[in-house]
């Protein structure tokens, strides 16, 4: 193959292994999100209500403030068995191309780049033990002057969407 183009193929690929890196990290990274609920009923039943869920979905209840109205709740989220293994293959073809490339450019010292392969399972190690982590949710009641109160709920994003589809609840945007 001509210089240019295993030049090129290395520069794309080390492009690809960046977007790897970056997409690898992002698997932990935290996604807490807002929303505020409109209660049908009064807040003290909406309240209730949400604690049987969070409590349904192995979230403990370790704080309530009167003074703030506000309820804590914590849990453990358990990495993914599919989501590790997923990365672990993906950073092993990642490497096994920049592996290839190398092994083109430098023909000499090709044994050596095989190697790179090994170090794909890190990728697994990581989000592992970065995934699996103590989350918490926060409910709220914020009180309005004007119109009813709403109840604010701070958690992780994919929380967040469950409570959506699994409650009949109204959000304010």
């Amino acid at each position: 193959m001509d210089l240019p183009i295993i030049s090129s193929t290395f520069f794309l690929t080390l492009l690809m292994m960046i977007g790897l890196f970056f997409f690898i990290r992002a698997s932990v990274k935290d996604r807490t999100k807002q929303i505020q609920l409109i209660p049908f009923e009064s807040e003290d039943i909406l309240l209730k209500k949400l604690q049987e869920y969070f409590e349904a979905r192995a979230y403990q209840l370790i704080a309530v403030d009167a003074e703030s109205k506000q309820i804590t709740f914590r849990g453990f989220v358990q990495p993914s068995w599919f989501l590790a293994v997923l990365l672990t293959m993906l950073a092993g073809v990642g490497l096994s191309c920049l592996a290839l490339v190398l092994f083109l450019l430098f023909p000499d010292v090709s044994t050596l780049f095989w190697l790179l392969v090994l170090i794909a399972p890190l990728a697994g190690v990581f989000y592992w033990r970065k995934a699996g982590r103590w989350e918490e949710i926060l409910l709220q009641v914020i009180s309005k002057a004007n119109s009813s109160n709403l109840v604010r709920v701070t958690a992780h994003r994919d929380e967040l969407i469950q409570l959506q589809e699994n409650m009949s609840v109204q959000t304010v945007e």
